[in-house]
């Protein structure tokens, strides 16, 4: 039986975390099987162990083995407080040894389950949870935990949520420590304020540990679930006139519940919070592989022994090579417009960016991400509307594409997503036209045995649970009713985290490709290193039992491989360009399709379901201790709707297969189509993978190429290794509006140079350059650069695309200045944040003009044009000369020039109109 000395050593190892630094790792779990959860701040016995358990300490590779005998007791406990760490990480043990009962586990609750599931009524849902051993077990042993609740004042409903948790075995979530009770009743009650200090948060709750076992020198002879209560003498209870303590509880509880009710309710189509229980085991299960029934990401049973499976590399048009077929599928993706919506999942938490608001301290969502000048969400909506602005100089029409945005609480993602479109005034596009619907948070699971994990009673972890929920949650929302009445059939899909997906023809051609041809889904990729922790995509070919023969595109996550068999090879011996293209989760969908799929009330509507138990998870309990463990939760995965979409053939098919499906697959270079900003890159960090940084890279390498295409000299973007010590040999940002297809902007910039260090901000869409030397920084704002807001009394501001916007010609122009302070401290290149030295830089109000032609313009200049006003510089007597003139008649509604587009054959032609 478990004694309280042993509780000490326990507790102990957690305090330790509070002296910790440098790389040290203490482990504090118990042995499966053997009862005892992690210690997650405060003294909390859930089962009682009759068997020996060994506890391990490591310390820079260490293991220290900590015995069970009395006389040993209190050395480890000096020891383990000696250590020198930073903070606790409770990694997955060492043993391979599992909890003999685990399958038994799961199969017991997948009876349940099934029960649950076939309930019509509430009552009878009632009465099966109540046949339950472990709720009859629970209630009858904690009479004390029952009145601390008040469970008699429950609701029905949530009196059974409560039931559900516990017959999951998740009863630690209602476990009270003494120490929180401690903190909660506050010192004018008896007990303790909380510290600013971790340490001594719990050095106070040992001591008081301590105090008691002297009182009562009773060391576990009743242990219950509830406060370690030992002897009725042993531990202070909850004064029922309390009433802050009481307050307390009860908006911790509400809280808890409404956590319950969401799981309930949104995984029904599972079974609910046992469904979601089940599918965690069966989870946890297949990766060791102890399981082997249907457990995957997918659908279908692709696991099935007596079934082929074949896995093969999707064929589709490559639009880097198939320049032809890149034009025509963009202006597919260009009429279309008017039937595409756009869906941004916006609720990831981002944890790795570690984004943080320096004036609040408070951790942000990756949507805020300072990102080349703008958050990553502004830079989403300024390439949708590069897209409508090229609708609207092709076909001379408005057009106003909704966007439909999942968020999350996780970092009051909602709240910060909400506030920034307000602040910018729904980015002139109205609100209207904007849908943002909020994922639940789902709980958070450990890697041994799927125990949900909390920070402290009631409270649990929570993190979103994967973009896969878009599906069913647009359905439960009515998102698909609200696009079908904008009239729209069909969507794009992107990350918030990759801002190069619209880059050329990527996104255009991927969605003119799935209108032209009535697909239901479809992939945009690319190439893919070997051994990238990315998914892949691939032509799935499975016979079934009945004989049939089901082929389709999906997506598999690299976590997966081993589990599906699938060798990460290079396309030949020495390549390091894996066989399978990679999964970027750049889509396009058939609104029908998904909404289908989605409110299917089925396992389908939950796309992709993981368990991804390699990261660790950072929480912090109530006594301010920080933890790090190794636990997941079940996340769906979106681009696995596919699995739903497979096309049944009476036949085994050789070729030809793909363009008889509904999903289908282009490809482009990578970094057209991916580059991400995912992960902060640390300071001796020398892989950009995945950073800010290595995605800014990408950015300028683009730059390059579509530049020195316009027969623009400049030097190109060498290996990454070069950044790290100099940083990028140039910035170039121009907004999409002068494109995007890079054809168009191709004929806005003709020849001259920019040298290596030089600085090109572009933010205006007519812009014409030719035969520019730049050497220094050119900045060029159009306040209005794609045509102007207008706003009525009853309604939002909105975007009218339009001639009325900032212009500017530059002709034989030599531009030299001292530009960017390269060698300054504070420049953070991702950002665009940078020192200059001397810079030239142009503002242009309203429908204001710029020319310049045969001009040196050298050092520190600003040119500011007002609204209505053409500025013409060129070369005088005694230097420059200036000209200010006033826009007169039509020139002051439509400027005097404007670029005008023609389609020809497939292809953009531009010819600059005069007035």
């Amino acid at each position: 039986m478990l004694d309280l000395f042993t509780e000490q050593i326990l507790f102990t190892e957690q305090i330790s975390s509070a002296l910790c630094s440098g790389s040290a790792m203490a482990s504090c779990r118990n042995v499966p099987g053997r009862g005892i959860a992690n210690v997650e701040g405060g003294r909390q016995i859930g089962l009682v162990s009759t068997k020996p358990t060994r506890h391990s300490f490591r310390n820079s590779g260490v293991e220290r083995k900590i015995p069970r005998s009395s006389a040993s007791r209190f050395a480890v406990t000096r020891r383990l407080i000696a250590i020198k760490a930073v903070s606790i990480i409770d990694a997955p043990a060492q043993s391979s040894s599992r909890p003999s009962n685990l399958e038994q586990e799961l199969r017991d609750l997948k009876i349940l389950q099934a029960k649950l599931r076939a309930a019509e009524t509430q009552r009878e849902k009632n009465q099966i949870i109540n046949q339950q051993r472990r709720v009859a077990s629970f209630l009858e042993r904690n009479e004390t935990l029952k009145d601390l609740l008040d469970f008699e004042s429950l609701e029905e409903r949530q009196f059974y949520l409560l039931k559900c948790l516990v017959a999951i075995g998740q009863e630690h979530v209602l476990l009270v420590e003494q120490s929180w009770l401690d903190l909660k009743q506050g010192p004018e009650n008896g007990g303790q304020s909380r510290c600013s200090s971790p340490l001594k948060n719990a050095l106070y709750v040992l001591l008081s540990m301590i105090e008691n076992w002297e009182k009562t020198g009773n060391y576990a002879k009743s242990p219950t679930f509830f406060n370690l209560k030992i002897g009725e003498n042993s531990v202070k209870t909850v004064d029922a006139k309390n009433k802050s303590c009481k307050e307390e509880i009860s908006h911790a509880m509400d809280k808890l519940l409404s956590t319950l009710e969401d799981v309930e309710t949104f995984y029904d189509c599972i079974g609910g919070i046992v469904g979601y229980q089940v599918a965690i085991l069966e989870l946890i299960l297949a990766s060791k592989n102890e399981w082997h029934s249907l457990s995957s990401q997918y659908h279908h049973d692709f696991s099935d022994a007596s079934s082929l499976n074949e896995f093969h590399v999707p064929l589709g048009p490559d639009l880097s090579k198939n320049i032809e077929y890149a034009a025509q599928a963009a202006v597919w993706g260009i009429e279309g417009l008017p039937e595409l919506g756009e869906v941004y999942p916006l609720g990831g938490s981002g944890d790795r960016l570690g984004l943080i608001d320096k004036e609040t301290g408070c951790s942000l969502p990756v949507a805020m991400l300072p990102y080349c000048g703008r958050t990553l969400l502004e830079g989403l909506i300024r390439d949708l509307q590069a897209r409508e602005f090229l609708y609207y100089k092709t076909y001379g029409k408005q057009h106003i594409t909704p966007v439909a945005i999942m968020t999350s609480a996780a970092k009051d993602n909602h709240k910060h997503i909400m506030a920034l479109c307000e602040k910018h005034d729904w980015f002139g596009r109205g609100r209207r036209n904007f849908q943002l619907f909020e994922q639940p948070l789902v709980p958070t699971v450990d890697a041994e045995e799927g125990k949900w994990v909390k920070s402290e009673p009631f409270k649990l972890v929570l993190k979103p649970g994967g973009h896969g929920v878009i599906w069913k949650l647009a359905s439960d929302k009515g998102i698909f009713d609200w696009f079908y009445s904008h009239g729209c059939r069909s969507a794009t899909v992107r990350q918030i985290s990759n801002p190069v997906a619209a880059t050329d023809v990527t996104l255009l051609a991927l969605a003119g490709t799935g209108l032209r041809n009535g697909k239901k889904l479809g992939f945009a990729s690319c190439q893919r290193s070997v051994g990238a922790s990315e998914g892949v995509n691939v032509l799935l070919e499975h016979n079934t039992m009945a004989g049939c023969w089901e082929y389709g595109l999906t997506c598999i996550e690299y976590t997966e491989f081993d589990k599906l068999g699938i060798i990460d090879a290079p396309v030949s011996p020495g390549s390091v360009q894996a066989q399978y293209p990679a999964n970027t989760n750049v889509l396009y969908v058939d609104l029908a399709t998904v909404e289908r799929i989605g409110s299917s009330k089925s396992e389908a509507s939950l796309p992709g379901m993981i368990l991804n138990l390699k990261k660790p998870i950072n929480y912090e309990d109530y006594l301010g201790v920080k933890h790090s463990i190794y636990a997941g939760r079940l996340e769906c995965t979106m681009q696995n709707v596919a699995d739903s979409l497979f096309t049944s053939f009476p036949y085994r098919r050789f070729s030809k297969v793909q363009e008889n499906l509904d999903t289908f697959i282009v490809y482009n270079e990578r970094r057209k189509v991916t580059s991400s900003a995912k992960r902060e890159r640390k300071a001796m960090d020398k892989s950009l993978h995945q950073t800010p940084d290595g995605s800014l890279l990408d950015i300028m390498r683009n730059a390059y190429d579509l530049l020195v295409s316009c027969n623009i000299q400049m030097d190109k973007v060498e290996d990454n290794t070069l950044y790290l010590n100099s940083g990028p040999p140039f910035l170039v940002f121009l907004h999409p509006a002068l494109g995007p297809l890079w054809e168009v902007i191709r004929q806005k910039f003709r020849g001259g140079s920019i040298a290596n260090g030089s600085e090109l901000q572009l933010e205006i869409a007519e812009f014409s350059w030719v035969d520019v030397q730049l050497d220094g920084s050119l900045i060029i704002l159009a306040k209005n650069i794609m045509g102007f807001e207008k706003s009525s009394e009853n309604e939002d501001a909105m975007l009218h695309y339009g001639q009325q916007c900032g212009k500017c010609r530059l002709q034989n122009v030599k531009i030299e200045n001292k530009g960017v302070d390269w060698k300054s401290s504070e420049n953070v290149y991702w950002q665009h944040k940078v020192d200059r030295l001397e810079t030239v830089k142009i503002v242009l109000h309203g429908n204001a003009e710029f020319d310049a032609r045969d001009v040196v313009l050298k050092g520190d200049h600003l040119f500011e044009v007002p609204d209505g006003h053409r500025l013409q510089i060129t070369t005088g007597d005694s230097g420059l000369s200036s000209t200010m003139e006033p826009l007169i008649d039509e020139m002051s509604i439509c400027g005097s020039w404007h670029w005008k587009y023609m389609l020809h054959n497939s292809h953009f032609n531009l010819e600059m109109v005069q007035l």
